[in-house]
């Protein structure tokens, strides 16, 4: 029986599923040992059920972001915070420094040549502050970088595959 891995985002740039992508034709090696339940490369909209192993990047800085990662952890047994921005909030937690509402004038009013105006609907409301997934919900397995690179994110994932916690002491750093 295969694994069952997904992977999603958060606040982020989607980067880290970019270097997934880069892992290129180990990509094959791995189809045949896990099952992709849910990502940015499947058309499933419901995050399933009884999940092995999710990789999630970005941070937690709306309410739907919050929300998501709630469910996803509360249907998956190994929680992967991959890349910079899961681990420690990374570039998006620069607002921290600004009051939400600052952040909204700014980017709704201020800069804004039409509509101007802070939206009321459509548009997930702010936290107050952007958080780390781990602040959130319990992590398993911390990857950073910016974004990791293809061979840590495989190294991680083989090694998980088999059973065992990566050690990426002597192949991360943040931002690498």
């Amino acid at each position: 029986m295969k694994t069952r891995v997904a992977t999603t985002w958060l606040g982020g740039c989607s980067g880290c599923h970019m270097s997934i992508l880069d892992m290129d034709e180990r990509l094959f090696n791995l189809a045949d040992k896990i099952e992709l339940v849910y990502g940015p490369l499947t058309d499933v909209k419901e995050f399933p059920e009884n999940v092995d192993i999710t990789l999630v990047e970005g941070s937690v800085d709306n309410v739907d972001n919050e929300e998501k990662i709630c469910h996803v952890r509360g249907r998956t047994k190994i929680l992967v915070s991959l890349g910079d921005c899961a681990v420690t909030g990374n570039v998006p937690s620069m607002r921290n420094q600004f009051t939400k509402d600052s952040v909204l004038q700014r980017a709704y009013v201020e800069q804004a040549t039409l509509d101007k105006g802070i939206p009321d609907r459509m548009v997930p409301l702010l936290l107050p502050v952007v958080r780390p997934v781990h602040s959130v919900v319990k992590v398993d397995l911390f990857v950073p970088g910016c974004p990791p690179s293809a061979d840590v994110i495989h190294f991680a994932l083989t090694e998980l595959l088999e059973g065992r916690m990566p050690n990426l002491t002597s192949l991360t750093r943040f931002g690498k």
